[in-house]
């Protein structure tokens, strides 16, 4: 069970998100960014507190460039909300601990009532 967040390159993308049985949280930072660092301890504590249930997935955009490009981020932080390979929500710039929470319970409200339409 993975209780961090998972710093994900390009390469790997594709398998651990797209591919992903579990939702993710995909967040698109770099390190000279202050609001990505202001997030960065809220999606430590969720990727621990939602362990098994989610994934949180970090993708350094000066590193690995290629997805943030795809999905057309331009600024960051960018989180996606990705379930079955599909965005679900987008979620530009910091957000204190309490609205990303909010984001995050409604995602998983969605993507649990979709799974229960599909079993």
């Amino acid at each position: 069970m993975i209780k961090e967040p998972v710093h994900v390159t390009d390469a790997a993308f594709e398998k651990t998100v797209l591919q992903s049985n579990l939702p993710v949280i995909v967040d698109f930072w770099a390190p000279w960014c202050g609001p990505c660092r202001m997030v960065a301890p809220i999606l430590d504590k969720i990727a621990a507190e939602y362990a098994g249930k989610l994934i949180v997935a970090k993708v350094n955009t000066d590193e690995n460039p290629e997805w943030a490009m795809r999905y057309g981020v331009q600024g960051i932080p960018t989180m996606l909300f990705v379930a079955n390979g599909k965005v679900v929500h987008r979620q530009v710039g910091a957000l204190p601990e309490g609205m990303l929470r909010e984001i995050l319970d409604q995602f998983l409200e969605v993507v649990q009532s979709a799974s229960a339409k599909n079993n």
